[in-house]
């Protein structure tokens, strides 16, 4: 129980630096200046998307072959391990949504309509899928959005000029193949 928590906060917590989303959070950061409706809207909007995410891969458990729940788990984890070898660009789009919804309405659809098919919802669905959790995978993976990106809405860019993203990459990339590896070699319980 406490493995499916700890590695899905983990794997989104790496999954998430130097993603879009970050991009996004440092963008809000900058135009509104109020860290904490943003963080708010990051926590709602990671819980809604991420508790669909996990729903989906808890259906995929019941619905598939282990064998071949397996095969495609693993190989998941190893395409999203090569996915993150490939930094995210910012995106402009996140700074021109309209004020008139507030800081937090603005936040919880920008980051839920940018998380929707990221490389962290991915990663959600196969937890899930893995763990056979909905609420532990939810709660681990929102745990490291939060992580990833309520730091940087507070503290700003001075956290991320510390650490080159390129190994933070390669960091998360080795944690993905890792985990598709061993997907691939025990199999999914």
């Amino acid at each position: 129980m406490l493995e499916a928590l700890s590695v899905s906060t983990g794997v989104v917590l790496l999954g998430e630096m130097g993603d879009k989303t970050q991009l996004l959070a440092l963008l809000l950061a900058a135009r509104y200046r109020r860290p904490w409706p943003i963080a708010f809207g990051i926590l709602v909007a990671t819980l809604a998307n991420h508790a669909g995410a996990s729903a989906l891969g808890a259906w995929a458990l019941r619905l598939l072959d282990p064998q071949w729940l397996r095969w495609i788990l693993g190989a998941s984890f190893l395409a999203v391990a090569a996915w993150m070898l490939v930094p995210d660009k910012p995106d402009e789009s996140g700074a021109r949504l309209p004020g008139r919804w507030g800081v937090f309405g603005v936040t919880l659809v920008a980051f839920f309509l940018t998380e929707m098919g990221d490389k962290t919802q991915i990663a959600t669905v196969m937890l899930a899928a893995r763990y056979d959790s909905i609420w532990l995978v939810t709660a681990g993976t929102t745990l490291g959005m939060l992580l990833a990106n309520v730091p940087l809405v507070i503290f700003g860019e001075r956290l991320v000029r510390q650490v080159p993203m390129v190994w933070v990459h390669r960091v998360a990339a080795l944690v993905f193949a890792a985990l598709g590896i061993a997907v691939l070699v025990r199999g999914t319980g």
